[in-house]
């Protein structure tokens, strides 16, 4: 998914200064650390199916899924931005795993949104079409899945291949996922901005860092 560095080049980011990372695991245990992340990347998933399926979801189980669902949406989100600055500083690990991350990103949140279908809206289109005309949360987090759709659905090595240097472009849109998924968090917090302004910081420094290492990644790529 979001990738304007794709898997195979950050491989090469750390030795491109003449040396192996201390960090970088070995060439051959590559298959068995990728299965490892994808199957960490789904602990989220399991533990609250293990909470349903216990009812053990606590006294508004449907806010405790809206929650934990949104809030691994942004974890993720934060960890596809700084796969690049991380490879930049020597440890591309991450950044082979960027679209992995990219598509738990997708997930989380399109789990997020057939809760919200499910349980708030019924899956009745006219209150949808209420909701978003009505609460700005509720717009501009469902644009932010929209938008997930196309970069999810283009992730494909076959795909980019055919888009050329669309794809790029299209994956540019990445930051405005971002964007949207922060002031749905933004709006949703009210009173309690904290963590709304800690992922604002947080985003706003990956920006800074992606910005003042373009020279770098326009090489990397």
């Amino acid at each position: 998914m979001p990738a304007t560095i794709n898997e195979g080049s950050a491989g090469n980011e750390s030795s491109a200064g003449g040396g192996r990372s201390w960090w970088e695991i070995p060439a051959r245990w590559n298959p068995a650390a990728r299965a490892f992340f994808f199957s960490l990347c789904l602990v989220p998933f399991f533990a609250l199916s293990n909470a349903v399926i216990s009812d053990s979801l606590g006294p508004d189980p449907a806010e405790h899924l809206m929650h934990v669902t949104g809030e691994w949406v942004m974890r993720f989100m934060v960890l596809v931005l700084a796969a690049t600055p991380l490879a930049r500083w020597g440890w591309p690990r991450l950044a082979r795993y960027r679209r992995m991350l990219g598509l738990y990103a997708w997930f989380y949140a399109t789990l997020h949104l057939l809760v919200f279908a499910q349980v708030y809206i019924g899956w009745n289109g006219e209150i949808l079409l209420e909701e978003l005309a009505e609460r700005p949360y509720v717009l501009v987090g469902f644009l932010a899945w929209l938008i997930l759709v196309p970069l999810g659905i283009t992730s494909a090595d076959s795909i980019r291949r055919k888009m050329g240097r669309n794809w790029r472009k299209l994956h540019k849109l990445t930051y405005a996922v971002a964007i949207l998924g922060w002031l749905h968090l933004l709006w949703l917090s009210r009173s309690d901005v904290g963590e709304a302004v800690v992922y604002g910081v947080v985003f706003v420094f990956l920006f800074v860092l992606r910005i003042r290492g373009k020279g770098f990644l326009s090489r990397a790529v």
